[in-house]
């Protein structure tokens, strides 16, 4: 039995008004390994492998997303490679899918910076009763991500 997970890379951006706004552009399934130490871990570095940009430039020699909607497109490529099975594209709306954790990809438009989220979906309170609620395990960069998890462990 695996441990499945919910991915969502959503786009977030101030208005003219300065208000700020948010889009989920992506909601990728991963059928097993979907704990921290395992996907939010792998998620964390991929999302450290490049920088946001807008535009880009004949000269640039790092490994580059382009705005949130090429992040997206690199991280289906990265997880799912060329195999039948284990990741899927949901629809966004999708919940209640089975996910024990559910990971938020903030990638934001004006600042060119990415910050991860990770839940849990449900869990066992120190009363030992269970709430079937999410719960935010961890909210920053994912230079930090390995930091959270080894403490976690």
């Amino acid at each position: 039995m695996g441990t499945r997970s919910l991915t969502r890379v959503i786009e977030v951006w101030k208005d003219d008004n300065g208000k700020q706004k948010q889009e989920k552009l992506l909601t990728m399934y991963r059928q097993y390994d979907g704990y921290p130490s395992g996907h939010g871990q792998e998620l964390a570095e991929f999302i450290k492998s490049g920088k946001v940009v807008n535009g880009i430039s004949c000269n640039e020699t790092s490994k580059v997303f382009n705005g949130a909607g090429c992040f997206a497109a690199q991280m289906i490529s990265h997880f799912k490679g060329d195999s039948a099975g284990g990741f899927y594209i949901y629809s966004n709306n999708a919940k209640d899918v089975g996910e024990e954790y559910e990971y938020h990809v903030l990638v934001d438009f004006n600042t060119k910076q990415i910050t991860l989220k990770c839940y849990e979906i449900g869990y066992i309170k120190r009363d030992g009763s269970y709430s079937n609620k999410r719960r935010l395990l961890f909210d920053g960069k994912a230079v930090d991500f390995e930091a959270f998890v080894l403490k976690d462990e």
